[in-house]
């Protein structure tokens, strides 16, 4: 598709010079003589660049740059004059402009604004693509009543600056309603900054959240910024809070209460701010009783509580859900999509999933790997996604010793709680309170293995 150039200038000869100029380089080219005509034209030419003289007859060049920005805020603006300023320059640029040309006009430079310009629209035109793409894969999906309560409160929270404590199973999307309630914020520009509490040693977690100076401690070889001050002015979303140490959590209190936080080995506090949503999978009024969580910092971050339902609570989204993922997987994970059969869904349905909407994502590209036919029937759904799990049940049952017994339920044991986790060793040996080294090594032992892929670290 060519490119489109919008020339607005009241003087002839430079209309045509930039017209052969541009048309030579395979330009589109639209040519006016007034800010008025620019503005006529520029909805329906839709320029991808406008060259525009800042000195004109009625409405001067600084009052069409402010107004067609106005009616497209990514408009891509030149501006040019023969009587340029310093001052004229900054105010064009503080209005929007891309740059800023003096007249006679020197072709070299022309070219080169234009390359840069263009090269800049296309990238601006990419990054949009890929965030509205991003946005799409951490939409929330569904239109069940419980779903639907989810979304009702995101939409009354989300313009607020209140802090949202969201409670909920593993895999069940607690992580996308935090991602929903940052980009329908007034921080939506601003970063997301993520903290897996659970998956940083109680020893680091002070250090990956509030930063440290070179030298504050063995292994401190430079300066780091923390988590706070990377989501200064935007949101922080604090996953498993539940699993934070009590000397991390004053710190955090300290933070949310005085907004301000200091690395580790530093005189002089920094003033950061940071909306802070948080989430768990643990029961805290039970952590509470046990003296594991503090009681003020659990006030401060439940402002607004938002509890996610399980998958097995709203089984009226899951042939939603299993389409989704299949259009997913097409596109970004190259996999060939197929057609869920009726049946199929239907046995899907009727499933429990332990492990939530995560559970379910996996077993849909476990399909559409080992599905032989065309589409996905029920058969399938039993053979495949039952797989290691029931296929292991179903050893144990035919067992003729007890040692045989006890090698089959821990096999079976083991798989299942991999499938919870989304076969995430890490996650899996933490929740198994063991090692991971002994997990691995029993995964090694078992020959356990996930269909279609890779067990993750």
């Amino acid at each position: 598709m060519p490119r489109r150039v919008l020339v607005v200038d009241d003087e002839k000869g430079v209309r045509e010079a930039l017209r052969q100029l541009l048309e030579y380089e395979q330009i589109e080219v639209h040519t006016v003589t007034s800010g008025q005509d620019a503005l006529d034209v520029y909805p329906e030419f839709s320029p991808h660049l406008v060259f525009l003289d800042v000195k004109m007859a009625g409405m001067d060049g600084l009052e069409t740059l402010a107004k067609l920005r106005q009616l497209d805020g990514d408009a891509q603006i030149v501006m040019i004059s023969g009587h340029g300023t310093i001052q004229t320059a900054v105010e064009a640029t503080q209005l929007g402009a891309y740059d800023f040309l003096e007249k006679p006009l020197d072709t070299d430079r022309v070219l080169v604004t234009l390359r840069n310009a263009l090269e800049h629209v296309e990238l601006e035109s990419e990054n949009q693509r890929l965030r509205a793409g991003i946005a799409d894969r951490y939409e929330i999906v569904g239109q069940g009543s419980a779903i639907t309560r989810v979304l009702a409160t995101i939409e009354k929270v989300a313009p607020t600056a209140s802090r949202v404590l969201i409670a909920g199973e593993n895999g069940s999307g607690k992580e996308l309603v935090a991602r929903a309630i940052h980009r329908r914020s007034p921080r939506r520009d601003r970063p997301f900054v993520e903290v897996n509490c659970a998956a940083i040693p109680s020893e680091l977690i002070e250090s990956e959240l509030f930063g440290h100076m070179k030298g504050s401690f063995t292994g401190a070889f430079a300066d780091r910024t923390g988590k706070f001050e990377q989501a200064d002015g935007g949101t922080l979303f604090l996953d498993e809070i539940g699993d934070m140490s009590l000397a991390a959590q004053a710190k955090v209190l300290r933070a949310l209460q005085e907004g301000v936080i200091t690395r580790i080995g530093a005189a002089k506090p920094i003033k950061v701010d940071v909306r802070v949503i948080a989430a768990t999978n643990k029961e805290l009024a039970a952590e509470l009783a046990a003296g594991r969580f503090r009681e003020d910092l659990y006030y401060r971050l439940n402002v607004v509580p938002i509890e996610v339902p399980p998958l097995r609570q709203r089984r009226e989204d899951i042939p939603t859900l299993v389409d989704r993922f299949v259009n997913e997987l097409a596109q970004f994970g190259g996999l060939p999509p197929k057609a869920f059969a009726p049946d199929a869904l239907q046995e899907l349905t009727a499933r429990d999933w332990p492990g939530n909407v995560r559970e379910l994502r996996n077993a849909v590209e476990r399909l559409l790997i080992l599905s032989a036919g065309e589409r996905v029937v029920a058969g399938d759904v039993v053979r495949v996604v039952a797989g290691a799990r029931d296929a292991s049940l179903g050893e144990v049952a035919h067992c003729e010793t007890f040692d045989e017994f006890k090698t089959e339920a821990e096999k079976a044991f083991l798989v299942g709680k991999l499938e919870e986790n989304g076969w995430n060793v890490s996650e899996t040996a933490r929740r198994l309170d063991m090692p991971r080294s002994n997990l691995y090594k029993k995964i090694e032992k078992y020959g356990l293995a996930r269909a279609g892929g890779d067990s993750g670290a």
